[in-house]
């Protein structure tokens, strides 16, 4: 049984932050832990847009909090994100992100994720293997 609070996590290295000062994830499940995927809360920031990629990952992102929208590169489609919504990144969907209220989203990720990533240039994280 793994038991965790958010709270008390973001004050440990499982709170990461973004190097363009556009989102902090706070990495409750890790793939140390077992479990065969990673979930986080993640914040992302009013007024901003972020580019992700992950090439090598499946990601579910459910909206807690705040507005915005994501934007699917491949297409142009833009979808608005609300509290309730969940959106299933299921072909590797190179997308944009953008918050008009800062947004908290509860991610889950398979793989899992280290908690050590870094984004790419290219939006992505590295393939587990090379993490």
């Amino acid at each position: 049984m793994i038991v965790r609070n958010l709270e008390e996590a973001r004050k440990t290295d499982r709170l990461v932050k973004s190097e363009s000062g556009t989102w902090d994830s706070t990495r409750l499940v890790l793939a140390s832990d077992g479990g065969g995927f990673s979930f986080h809360i993640t914040r992302i920031y009013e007024g901003t847009e972020t580019h992700i990629h992950y090439k090598h990952h499946y990601e579910s992102v459910y909206c807690i909090e705040g507005e915005g929208e994501v934007e699917t590169l491949a297409d142009g489609k833009i979808w608005p994100i609300k509290p309730g919504d969940i959106y299933v990144l299921d072909q590797h969907d190179e997308h944009l992100l953008r918050a008009h209220k800062t947004m908290h989203l509860a991610c889950v990720f398979t793989p899992p994720i280290t908690g050590k990533e870094v984004h790419r240039e290219d939006g992505s994280y590295a393939p587990p293997d090379e993490a």
